[in-house]
């Protein structure tokens, strides 16, 4: 039975079985990894109530009533959830759930390897996982721009740039609309975990492209310490012309549910003032986008004109003129404008 520390663990092929109960899977878990519970949400409770009101042996003779009759099920749900027979496994801490499960799969012909102090001990390296400094291009702009068009473009052939993509790992646009048409958000927990997944395959040395996000992308926080490095990044700033941005926006929220539109403006009824908020909530009942937008951006250009300005500890700032929200121009102005500043 051997056990690994985080890194080797990671770096197995096989599939990852998760034996934590159901709520704490979906509250956090590693990506691609599978819930095979050795318990339910309701016996992991009693367990505990049992260990912290009676003792530790009565918790552990309950575990073990609760474990017999469903051995026989978890041994047929281990082999269609890992047909090769070769599995990862952990629990929280490495500790009895998973060593109970280790002995009934390894009984049942699985070779079984084990992370060594758990769930855990994989959340600590997450989390020292955003100390890692890393060579940061942020991409700014006002809404409308299409910086997150401008990342896929970068990331695909012919660039093939490395791209972090925050609002993708997020489920979230970074606005009052931004859940509009989105799946749902992710735990925090979960985030970090994702967004420490998607680190690790980034190169280490070479620049990475990254969306210039506050702290918050809807009800998600960036972690502190991977916030502070791209609020001190060099920053590219694209300059769209406003008649291009009010098109795109226009095209993409038209296409929208009018009923989350008008959700998303009534939230935002104390910045727009009164009489801003009724002409927008009119205007996406006529089906007028365009004037929807021209009212909605009237707050937002205020808003993320002042975050665009140059920031202490910034150690550049470049603005790149275009003319449309086409992507792939842009992508091409970007990197020319990339190599001009670079050359200095």
């Amino acid at each position: 039975m051997p056990r690994h520390p985080i890194a080797e663990f990671e770096a197995l092929p096989y599939p990852i079985l998760d034996v934590r109960a159901p709520i704490e899977f979906a509250q956090g878990h590693i990506p691609g990894a599978l819930n095979l519970p050795l318990f339910t949400d309701e016996e992991r409770a009693r367990i505990g109530t049992t260990y912290k009101q009676v003792s530790q042996e009565r918790a552990v003779h309950l575990g073990l009533e609760f474990f017999g009759p469903k051995m026989s099920e978890m041994v047929k749900k281990a082999q269609k959830l890992a047909q090769g027979k070769e599995v990862r496994l952990h629990c929280w801490r490495g500790g009895m759930r998973s060593g109970a499960v280790l002995w009934l799969l390894e009984l049942a012909g699985f070779k079984v390897h084990l992370l060594d102090k758990g769930y855990k001990e994989y959340r600590h390296a997450v989390l020292a996982s955003f100390e890692t400094p890393c060579n940061w291009r942020v991409l700014g702009g006002l809404t409308g721009s299409g910086k997150t068009d401008v990342l896929h473009a970068l990331v695909a052939a012919p660039h093939n740039q490395p791209v972090l993509d925050l609002e993708g790992l997020a489920h979230h646009k970074g606005s009052a609309f931004g859940a509009i048409g989105q799946p749902a958000q992710p735990t925090q927990e979960q985030f970090e975990n994702n967004l420490a997944a998607a680190l690790m395959k980034l190169p280490t040395a070479a620049p990475v492209w990254v969306e210039d996000e506050s702290r918050q992308i809807g009800r998600l926080t960036i972690p502190p310490a991977l916030f502070g490095q791209l609020r001190t990044a060099p920053r590219w700033v694209l300059e769209v012309p406003r008649a291009a941005r009010v098109a795109k926006l226009a095209a993409e929220y038209g296409a929208e549910d009018p009923t989350e539109l008008a959700a998303a403006i009534e939230r935002l009824h104390k910045r727009l003032g009164g009489l801003a908020t009724q002409q927008a909530l009119a205007a996406v009942e006529a089906r007028d986008f365009s004037l929807m937008v021209e009212l909605v951006l009237d707050y937002y250009d205020k808003t993320y004109t002042y975050g665009l300005a140059p920031r202490p500890g910034e150690p550049a700032r470049t603005v790149v003129p275009v003319h449309t929200c086409d992507p792939a121009e842009n992508a091409y102005a970007l990197l020319r404008a990339t190599a001009i500043a670079t050359s200095f």
